[in-house]
C-alpha cells in the first residue's frame, strides 16, 4: 500500500489559550465550578502546556459554554461533514486521481453519531461513485487512524479496490462537558477541531514522495478501558482521562514499535521520522523517555500539538503533514496512534 495524497482542515476560528480563559471567566460555568477547578484551568490555559491555539467549530468561544444534546448534536451534524470533505478534497488533489477512481471510503469519528454515517456524506458531497464501498468506524477514539489504515490495507490487498479514501474528523467542541473532575477538565483545554485524509492505493504515484506502508501492529488492553474512555451522561458525551494515560500510552507504544520491528527484521537505530500522535504534552514527554528519543525527533508531533492542540483521531494525519512538508529524511519512518481502550497501533513506513 502507497500513500499517494494526504490533506487536512481545521474550522476557520483559531483562539488561544488567554482567550479560552477569559471565555472561562466570563462564562455561567465559573461560577457554577468551584475554586479547585478555577485553578486548574487557570493552570492549564495560562501556563506552557504545549498548547498556543486550537481551531473550535464555533462563532464565539461563548458558545461553547451551551452544553446540552441538542446543542452538540447540531454543532457535528454541521461540520464534521463539512471537515471531512475539506480534507478530503485536498487529499485527493494531490493524489492526480480523479474522484471517480476511489473505490471505498472509510471515515472515522468518535465525537458525534450519526446514521446513516459519515461516509455518506462524504460520498455525496465529493460526488463519489454511487458502488463505492463505505465504512464507519466508531469507538476507537484518539486510536482511530491505524485501524483505518488497516482496513485500507486490506481491502487493497483484497483486490477488490485500487484507490482507497481514508478520512478521520472529529469536532471535540461538540463533545464538550464540565464538571470538578481533573480529567473532563484537562480534556475541555487540550482538544481541537479538525480533519485528516489520506488516499491510499496499490501503486506509487510518480508525482508524489514514495510513502509505502510495510508492517503494522496493534495492541489492545481491556483492563486499562477506565483509563480513558467516553461515558454517557444526561446525553453527553463525558470524557474519562486519567493520570495513568501518559505512562500507558509510552508503555504500549513501545510494545507495539519493538512488535512490528520484529516483523520486519528492522532496528529501532534505523527510523527516521517519528510520527506520533501528539496527545499532549506529558504524552511526548512520556514518549520520548520511555523510547529513548531527543526532543528534537519528537519536533513534528510537538508543532502540531502546539498549534491545533489535540485532534484526537484526526491528529497523525497532521503531523505526517508536518514531516512530508519539512522534507522529513528518506528512510524508514513509525507511524502511531494510541487512544482509548486502551489501544496502540503502529506502522512502519519506508518514504522516498
Amino acid at each position: 500500500m502507497f500513500i499517494n495524497g494526504i490533506g487536512t482542515a481545521v474550522p476557520e476560528r483559531r483562539y488561544t489559550k488567554a482567550q479560552c480563559w477569559d471565555a472561562f471567566l466570563a462564562s455561567d460555568w465559573f461560577t457554577r465550578l468551584g475554586p479547585r477547578a478555577h485553578a486548574l484551568a487557570r493552570g492549564v490555559l495560562l501556563r506552557d502546556n504545549g498548547i498556543a491555539s486550537r481551531h473550535l467549530a464555533l462563532e464565539s468561544l461563548a458558545e461553547g459554554f451551551s452544553i446540552d444534546p441538542d446543542t452538540l448534536q447540531s454543532r457535528y451534524l454541521r461540520h464534521a461533514p463539512a471537515l471531512a470533505e475539506s480534507a478530503a478534497v485536498s487529499a485527493i488533489e494531490q493524489s492526480g486521481l480523479r474522484v471517480g477512481q476511489i473505490d471505498a471510503v472509510v471515515v472515522s469519528s468518535c465525537t458525534g453519531y450519526l446514521c446513516p454515517g459519515l461516509s455518506g456524506y462524504v460520498i455525496e458531497r465529493l460526488g463519489l461513485r454511487k458502488d463505492v464501498q463505505a465504512f464507519d468506524l466508531v469507538g476507537q477514539g484518539c486510536a482511530a487512524a491505524l485501524p483505518n489504515l488497516r482496513l485500507a490495507s486490506a481491502l487493497l490487498d483484497s483486490g477488490q479496490c485500487r484507490h482507497v479514501l481514508s478520512v478521520c474528523v472529529e469536532v471535540c467542541s461538540a463533545a464538550m462537558y464540565l464538571d470538578e473532575d481533573p480529567g473532563v477538565l484537562i480534556s475541555a483545554c487540550l482538544f481541537g477541531d479538525g480533519a485528516g485524509a489520506m488516499v491510499l492505493s496499490r501503486c506509487p504515484q510518480e508525482h508524489v514522495r514514495r510513502v509505502e506502508w510495510l508492517h503494522a501492529a496493534s495492541l489492545i488492553e481491556p483492563e486499562h478501558r477506565e483509563q480513558l474512555m467516553f461515558e454517557q451522561r444526561a446525553g453527553l458525551l463525558r470524557n474519562i482521562l486519567s493520570r495513568e494515560v501518559p505512562a500507558l500510552a509510552a508503555v504500549h507504544a513501545e510494545q507495539v514499535l519493538n512488535q512490528a520491528l520484529d516483523q520486519a527484521r528492522a532496528a529501532r537505530g534505523e527510523i527516521r521520522a517519528w510520527i506520533m500522535h501528539p496527545g499532549g504534552r506529558d504524552v511526548l514527554q512520556a514518549l520520548q523517555l520511555q523510547l529513548h528519543l531527543q526532543a528534537d525527533e519528537l519536533r513534528y508531533s510537538t508543532s502540531v500539538l502546539r498549534d491545533y492542540g489535540n485532534l484526537s483521531s484526526a491528529s497523525v494525519y497532521f503531523v505526517m503533514q508536518e514531516a512530508l512538508q519539512q522534507d522529513a529524511p528518506s528512510g524508514k519512518w513509525w507511524l502511531s496512534s494510541f487512544g482509548a481502550g486502551f489501544s496502540c497501533h503502529g506502522a512502519l513506513l519506508e518514504v522516498g
